[in-house]
């Protein structure tokens, strides 16, 4: 919590000063009024006191509870907006940080807990802020004063004070000893929880279509009953708290009575009347002791669970970027060239390597395809040009330099990106298409031609508000066929020098497939395109085709070549087309 804390600006710093100074005064404005409290008491009992006396203390009470209220106004405004803003000013930072992870730490910390973090975390943090802060402050100035104030009136009275405070600090160190370790249970289960709300909106087509809606339920009842028996049970133990402060507080009450009751009672005359006065403010002041302790047991409700999500948002700002960003950014003296020398890969937890010895190198202008049974590391190859993840061993170069000494603004500004699932964002058509920076300024008609080099134009246009159309999150308003061609033409309007289309022709129907591809050849003819297909149709005209299988190069070369010389690329295209079709190629 205290690492968050480190993080306030000047601003925020300057709020909690004038915070710290305002509850200051409203501390000891609620301390003076027992002192008024007491002369008024001595006047009431005193024979031939001034009812103008009376009334002046009186006033200066009522003045001193005004003064606290309009503290505690400002107070609460000021600790508001400081929670606010910084709560704001957190978000957009994990925000970021999350935007800046690689692939390995996404996948380690998951997105369902990556939500839960943003959102529920932080949160829980703000609510600390907002309303612990004053307390937290007002609380320990309250007891300590308070606490001064009273120690010179009775022994008696002291020693009562302090074993009501002993069994209360007794309660509340058991139940933070006792409840904080559950709390990250419950952050845990809010990931699940999240996790499995996640996944019914994303399937819920699956789920209706094979009547799964019960089972759907009965998983998501399994892990809301666990939290919510979680919630219960650390409520219920703090439930025992208020009951136990309560009686702390009227047996307090009652003792110290009894107590100058009796001290009343030895006193002499002269000595009755102080007496009296000192049980009435010593009460008050045992009082504000007390309730000192019951702001304090509310704090203790509320920071085991922040004490448990600052540690969690903390640990993903701490967390270090596996793939460290290069400082180039200069122009290079070729375009377009991508090779891998001798690169293999393994994941960062993994023990087997995915990709094994890997080297070729395409052109500018040229195009290579990598086919492949399911798993061979077809995708992991190309992921590693945009170093989504770093080859484990070897190089990979663009435009002959290695990818980890360029800055990534300057990477993805030679790459045109389709990733194996089209990824469709809320927002227009045209939006969608213009998404993102590069270095070329796209106008509205680039973006159009995009559409149409895609085979989007004629689906678009069809559309009620055409190009205008707002298109929802993941674009489940069209089709995966026309999500493919819309991330295509995304691609195609960056206009970049390296085109890398992962298995991004899948989705469409052959005659469409062919058209897209030819329309693309003659637009991205002085490009490279890096295409992982399965369809032997849509890489057989490459000038390079690469074979891999089980992480391996087996073969590499033309279509025709291929044929000819590697058995795992002849039998993926014997189980395509006939025998007739392919000498026909």
């Amino acid at each position: 919590m205290l690492k968050l804390i480190k993080n306030f600006n000047k601003k925020e710093w300057g709020l909690v000063l004038i915070s710290l100074f305002l509850i200051v005064s409203q501390v000891w404005l609620d301390l003076k009024m027992p002192d008024y409290m007491s002369e008024i008491t001595k006047l009431v009992q005193t024979e031939g006191s001034a009812m103008a006396d009376i009334i002046k203390n009186g006033s200066f009470m009522l003045l001193c509870a005004l003064g606290s209220l309009i503290a505690a106004i400002i107070v609460g405004y000021f600790v508001s907006h400081l929670s606010s803003s910084f709560s704001m000013k957190l978000r957009k930072k994990l925000f970021n940080k999350v935007e800046n992870l690689s692939m390995h730490e996404i996948k380690q910390f998951k997105t369902d807990s990556l939500i839960t973090r943003t959102t529920n975390d932080i949160t829980q943090v703000e609510m600390l802020i907002g309303m612990g802060l004053q307390l937290l402050i007002k609380a320990p100035i309250t007891a300590i004063w308070a606490i001064t104030k009273i120690l010179n009136k009775s022994w008696q009275w002291s020693v009562a004070t302090a074993v009501a405070v002993v069994i209360l600090l007794s309660v509340i160190g058991v139940l933070m000893v006792t409840i904080l370790p559950k709390f990250k249970i419950v952050q845990k289960l809010i990931d699940q929880v999240n996790g499995r709300v996640r996944e019914h909106l994303t399937g819920i087509r699956v789920v209706r279509a094979f009547n799964a809606e019960k089972y759907q339920e009965e998983k998501f009842d399994n892990v809301n009953t666990k939290l919510t028996n979680q919630q219960l049970s650390n409520q219920k133990k703090f439930a025992f708290l208020s009951p136990v402060m309560y009686l702390v507080m009227n047996s307090l009450t009652l003792v110290i009575y009894f107590i100058g009751a009796y001290l009343i009672k030895e006193a002499l005359m002269v000595d009755k009347i102080s007496l009296f006065g000192d049980m009435v403010v010593f009460s008050s002041y045992a009082m504000q002791v007390i309730m000192s302790f019951l702001m304090l047991a509310m704090i203790f409700m509320m920071l085991p669970r922040a004490q448990v999500s600052a540690s969690r948002i903390n640990e993903v700002l701490e967390t270090k970027r596996s793939v460290e960003e290069g400082s180039f950014s200069g122009e290079t003296n070729i375009a377009g060239s991508v090779e891998f020398k001798n690169v293999s890969f393994k994941y960062p937890d993994a023990e087997e390597y995915l990709l094994k010895n890997i080297s070729f190198k395409v052109e500018k202008g040229q195009t290579i395809a990598f086919i492949g049974s399911t798993g061979s590391g077809k995708s992991t190859l190309i992921n590693l040009v945009p170093r989504f993840y770093d080859a484990t061993e070897g190089e990979v170069l663009v435009d002959g330099i290695n990818v980890r000494e360029y800055t990534e603004e300057s990477l993805y500004n030679k790459l045109g990106y389709v990733p194996q699932k089209a990824v469709i964002f809320s927002g227009s058509v045209l939006k969608n298409v213009a998404y993102g920076e590069s270095k070329n300024e796209k106008t509205e008609q680039e973006i159009k031609e995009a559409i149409r080099v895609a085979q989007g134009e004629e689906f678009v246009l069809k559309m009620d508000e055409t190009y205008e159309t707002e298109l929802a999150s993941g674009g489940t308003n069209i089709s995966g066929g026309q999500k493919q061609r819309l991330a295509i033409a995304r691609a195609i309007a960056r206009n970049p020098e390296i085109y890398i289309f992962d298995d991004s022709f899948s989705a469409l129907d052959y005659k469409t497939d062919s058209i897209l591809r030819r329309e693309l050849k003659k637009y991205t003819k002085d490009a490279t395109s890096l295409i992982v297909a399965q369809r032997i149709g849509t890489i057989m005209n490459a000038d390079k085709i690469v074979v891999l299988d089980n992480g391996e190069c087996v073969g590499m070369g033309t279509h025709k070549e291929l044929l000819a010389s590697c058995e795992v690329y002849k039998q993926i295209a014997l189980s395509q087309l006939s025998k007739e079709e392919l000498e026909n190629a």
